[in-house]
Formats: structure tokens, C-alpha cells, sequence
């Protein structure tokens, strides 16, 4: 592999729970995977993390340990497959679910040097808009929202978006719609929070994809399977492999620009300031 080539990071998000975004994170590590690209997911959902459920699989260390010195990145990154790998999160964990800059520091730290080999490194955050999620989606490169038709869910997101926008100064955002009955209304809930982020926020947001709703996805979760696995040609796949597509090209622009994870530190160093100088001036 060239030593040149970089990780992009990736934070997939939601306003609400019940989106399907823990779903669309997993496939997308396959697929991508598939797609010769190797890939890292991480289980960042520290409140309620269930990567690991829909793997089937029982993890004997998450990344909890990685904040004890001895502990090495091996001993917790499961190898899925040769270039897909996983690193469990811990549910309820009191340390973890409010993580700040300094317990990131410690944990990116430790796993720099594992992430060169990856072409992705893709980050399943916990629903909603509180500290941990916030600033863990600073910190990546590319921030995908995935929203449903449901209108709770499109102010929720709307929401997300705000917070990260207005405390964040955060502009580039990429949306998929997830669960929609068709295109049609894909592209119309699509506009209806482009317009919101237009108007209110002033940003333009980008749409990614939108993925049909698919009754084979429950089978493949009671079977603890990933949807790419259980049903390679299912409709939501079909989907799923065109956004997967798409993000292969991005990195492909993105190359030299390209920050993470070298330069980790100095982005959380640069989050905290900026922390700092919004808490100043309240």
C-alpha cells in the first residue's frame, strides 16, 4: 500500500434513534470492504452500543480497556475479515458516555498507528446531540445524517445539524434518507431539510442516497447478520452499494486533503480551544 494514502473518516449520525443508522454503518463497512477498500468500523454509540449484537458476535474487550496503559489496539480490534476490522464500544459505561477531548486523545492515540492501513474508518455515533456525539462528528472528515420520512425525525435532524453548524461552524453535511416507500418521497423529504438548512442555517446540504424501505432487513437482524451478507441483491443493498460507490470516490478527491488520523491530536487540540473560547464568551 502507498504510505501516502490516508484514512477518511467517517461519522455516521442521527437526531433520533430508530433510523437505521447503526445498519447503514454496518453494510457500508462491507460493502466498502467488498469494494477493496479496507475499512474500520467503530462502535461509538457509548450509551447503548449493539454493533456487536448485530455482528453475533460477544466481545471480550471493548474500547474501554484502551484506556488502560497495557492494554493494546490488538487485543480489543476484532478482525472480521482480512481488511475489516471492528472495535466494540461498552454500553453504560460511566468514563465512556460523556467522553471528553482527553479520553480521545488517549484512545485515537493508541489506535494511530493501527488506522494507516485503512482506507476508511467509519465512526457509528449514538443518536441525538450530546457532548460525546458532538464532538467525536468535529473531528471527522465527512458527516453523513441519516433521517426518515417521519417528521420527528426531520426536526431532529434539522437539530443535529444546527447544533454542529452554529457551535461548530460546521458546513458540509451529507444526508441519506433512509426507510423511504420510494424516490419520490426520498426527494421530498430530502428538500423539505434542505430548504430548513437553506433558509436557517445557511448551508446547502448534500443528499447521498436514499434507501427504500426493505422488509429482508429484520430477517438478517434476528439472524445477527449484516444485510450485505444475508442478501447481496436486496433492494436496500442495491442502495447501499451506490452511496458506497459515491464515498470511494470522495476519498478519491479527497486525498491530499486528507488530515486524519495523522493529525488527530491537532484537531482535538483545536475542538477543545474552540470549546473554550464559545465557553468564554457565554
Amino acid at each position: 500500500m502507498n504510505k501516502k494514502q490516508k484514512s477518511l473518516t467517517i461519522s455516521v449520525l442521527s437526531g433520533k434513534g430508530g433510523v437505521g443508522k447503526t445498519n447503514i454503518a454496518l453494510n457500508l463497512a462491507y460493502i466498502l470492504h467488498a469494494l477493496n477498500s479496507p475499512t474500520l468500523l467503530i462502535d461509538c454509540d457509548l450509551g447503548l452500543a449493539n454493533l456487536d449484537i448485530l455482528l453475533g458476535i460477544t466481545p471480550e474487550k471493548n474500547l474501554e480497556y484502551l484506556l488502560r496503559p497495557d492494554t493494546k489496539v490488538e487485543e480489543v480490534l476484532i478482525p472480521i475479515e482480512d481488511g475489516l476490522g471492528f472495535l466494540p464500544a461498552a454500553s453504560g459505561v460511566p468514563e465512556l458516555v460523556e467522553w471528553d477531548n482527553d479520553l480521545q486523545t488517549i484512545i485515537f492515540k493508541k489506535l494511530n498507528l493501527s488506522l494507516k492501513k485503512y482506507h476508511f474508518l467509519i465512526l457509528d455515533l449514538g443518536a441525538g446531540i450530546n457532548s460525546t456525539v458532538i464532538n467525536l462528528a468535529t473531528i471527522s472528515k465527512l458527516k453523513i445524517v441519516v433521517i426518515t420520512p417521519e417528521p420527528t425525525s426531520l426536526t431532529d435532524g434539522y437539530a443535529l445539524i444546527k447544533v454542529l453548524r452554529t457551535q461548530h461552524n460546521i458546513k458540509d453535511f451529507f444526508i441519506i434518507v433512509n426507510m423511504a416507500k420510494d424516490e419520490k418521497e426520498g426527494n421530498s423529504t430530502f428538500k423539505r431539510l434542505k430548504l430548513a438548512c437553506e433558509n436557517f442555517l445557511g448551508i446547502k446540504i448534500n443528499l447521498l442516497g436514499i434507501i427504500p424501505e426493505d422488509n429482508v432487513l429484520p430477517m438478517a437482524v434476528v439472524n445477527q447478520t449484516p444485510l450485505f451478507k444475508y442478501k447481496k441483491d436486496s433492494l436496500a443493498v442495491n442502495h447501499l452499494q451506490e452511496i458506497a460507490i459515491k464515498l470511494k470516490k470522495y476519498r478519491d478527491i479527497l486525498i491530499p486533503d486528507l488530515t486524519l488520523p495523522f493529525n488527530l491530536e491537532t484537531l482535538l487540540k483545536k475542538n477543545k480551544s474552540f470549546q473554550e473560547k464559545n465557553e468564554t464568551k457565554k
